[in-house]
């Protein structure tokens, strides 16, 4: 029995690669748009930032529209008073970070570099009890020392960080996906 992902075309070919095949130049274009997007991104980091956080606040708005929806369609008293919270919760959330941007974006970015703190701490650990049984046993431990290192360097120039470094990581994501892109799509053209 084939699983998804392993049906073939009756030139034997799988039917994703033959569409990647198919769409290789769309693809390459997308990777190249990303890339550009990327690099523009990369001189624009507070910008980028402060757009990505109001977003949010604008999502947590929508959010609660839809809780409040939720709430007046609820059976019984109880859920029409936790969906009447949660919808109050999620809009009154997201107009403070709508009104206070730079607020927000410091708050998520101490956020942030806890979150990469206590991940390098897990991996590093994770990588020295590996090394009883792997012999690459070194690169999640160097991985995990990395992740504490950016999470101190952002607590560091905390809280001006907070103006940079989500557009920062929008931006070099934006590349590093872009360039996958276009590898998958160069690789995909030269494959038979």
């Amino acid at each position: 029995m084939m699983e998804y992902g392993e049906m073939e075309n009756p030139q034997g070919q799988s039917l994703l690669l033959t569409d990647l095949h198919k769409n290789w130049g769309w693809i390459l274009a997308l990777g190249v748009l990303f890339v550009v997007l990327g690099i523009i991104g990369l001189g624009m980091t507070v910008f980028l930032t402060l757009v990505t956080v109001l977003y949010f606040g604008i999502l947590l708005i929508v959010g609660g529209g839809i809780q409040l929806v939720k709430a007046f369609r609820a059976e019984g008293h109880e859920n029409l008073l936790l969906h009447l919270v949660v919808s109050v919760l999620y809009g009154l959330a997201g107009v403070i970070i709508i009104a206070h941007p730079k607020l927000a974006s410091a708050i998520f970015t101490a956020l942030l570099a806890g979150i990469l703190i206590v991940q390098g701490v897990l991996r590093a650990v994770w990588g020295l009890r590996l090394r009883a049984f792997v012999s690459r046993w070194f690169w999640p431990f160097v991985g995990g020392m990395l992740s504490i290192l950016l999470g101190l360097i952002i607590l560091v120039h905390w809280p001006v960080s907070g103006l940079w470094v989500i557009g920062l990581f929008i931006a070099v994501e934006m590349i590093v996906q872009g360039w996958t892109y276009i590898i998958l799509a160069m690789a995909v053209r030269s494959a038979s």
